[in-house]
């Protein structure tokens, strides 16, 4: 049975489940996958780091991602347990929140410059208490994610219907609060590929969400160009030269990525002659 008819998402993400989650290789590699194709369809330009929200961030799998881009996040969930993973992990680098998304977000008004959301919306869907309606629920989400997101900025939302009646729902409800887009399914005709993604736009008047993936094809092509993409163009540098950043996982990189935890606070191991090296399995050393 999924997740979000068994019970409310604080109560199934608990201690154990949250462990169960962060753990399995299987679930870190497909939403590596639906984050990577989410970015994709943010087509956000490279040569900028820029905020994004990332709504229901659970343990930090999906912003792992947006870091290893380039982006700045915040991260929000209901479920203390994902959060407290979260935390722990020196690999996860935004900020978390501790907030239910269905009561509205707290954040200023165009804080954001796009938005992404993983495995997460289709729970509002659901009224895990006598007070909740869904339909305001989603009214209250909508409204409130558009004030928080920049004139211009994209949003996407990777979710898992029920049914066509709660893809409508959902689609008509970021609509009517003021967003245009819609959404995109990847790989219609195939049963376990078929993904289903919300593709909005704050202040842009009757855009167009783009074009799904279609056949195995394009998927084996797609995937490709993610392992293909493992550094982007930062800033200019104030010499007027374009930087480029370090090799995804080079030691440059590793050094790097450890520096900007230092200056958050958390807890890393000293940089050593064995920072970046190749261990015998083909992992690196931190």
């Amino acid at each position: 049975m999924r997740p979000e008819l068994q019970s409310a998402p604080e109560t199934f993400y608990d201690e154990h489940e949250a462990q169960s989650y962060k753990k399995q290789s299987r679930i870190k590699k497909i939403q590596s996958e639906m984050t990577n194709r989410a970015m994709e369809l943010l087509n956000l330009p490279e040569e900028e780091s820029l905020l994004i929200l990332d709504i229901g961030c659970g343990t930090g799998l999906s912003g792992e991602v947006v870091s290893e881009r380039g982006h700045c996040w915040i991260g929000m969930d209901i479920s203390p347990s994902m959060l407290k993973l979260a935390a722990e992990d020196s690999n996860v680098e935004g900020d978390l929140c501790l907030h239910d998304m269905g009561q509205g977000l707290p954040w200023r008004v165009g804080a954001f410059d796009a938005a992404i959301s993983i495995s997460a919306i289709q729970w509002l869907c659901n009224a895990d208490k006598k007070s909740h309606d869904p339909r305001k629920r989603l009214n209250t989400f909508f409204s409130t994610l558009y004030a928080c997101l920049r004139k211009g900025a994209r949003a996407v939302f990777q979710f898992y219907p029920q049914d066509s009646q709660q893809t409508n729902l959902i689609a008509n409800s970021a609509l009517k609060n003021g967003f245009s887009g819609g959404v995109v399914v990847d790989y219609p005709n195939s049963t376990k590929a078929r993904k289903f993604y919300l593709v909005i736009f704050a202040g842009v008047p009757d855009a167009k969400p783009p074009p799904a993936l279609e056949d195995e094809t394009v998927r084996v092509r797609y995937q490709a160009s993610n392992v293909e993409r493992e550094h982007f163009r930062a800033r200019n540098s104030g010499d007027g030269k374009k930087k480029k950043k370090a090799s995804f996982r080079s030691k440059e990189w590793i050094i790097q990525k450890k520096e900007r935890a230092r200056k958050k606070g958390k807890e890393v191991r000293p940089d050593s002659k064995y920072t970046g090296r190749k261990r015998s399995g083909g992992s690196d050393k931190v």
